[in-house]
């Protein structure tokens, strides 16, 4: 699903025009956004996650630095650290997916 059809699809449900549910959209993936972007700034002990009860939580979690391999040429690379978005399912979305609801 592309973030137009979630927007066709959004705007559908709630009976809110396209327009409106595009800003709506835009406003909460920008906020998930900045929030991930200011936790990754914090050291790893201090970071807050972004929960959304029932649905899942996003976090920001440290990957660490690894010895890779160039698929063409053989040679071992060192890929550094660096930290990645998250999404961790909540038991709801779980339950929703398996038939459970």
């Amino acid at each position: 699903m592309t973030k137009t059809e979630l927007v066709d699809k959004v705007a559908e449900k709630t009976g809110l025009t396209k327009k409106d549910t595009k800003e709506t959209v835009d406003a909460v993936l920008d906020v998930i956004t900045d929030t991930l972007k200011s936790e990754a700034e914090k050291s790893a002990d201090e970071r807050d996650k972004i929960q959304l009860i029932g649905f899942g939580g996003f976090e920001v979690r440290d990957r660490s630095a690894r010895t890779g391999r160039n698929p063409q040429t053989g040679e071992e690379i060192e890929i550094p650290a660096r930290k990645v978005p998250a999404f961790k399912p909540g038991k709801g979305l779980k339950d929703a997916v398996n038939g459970d609801k």
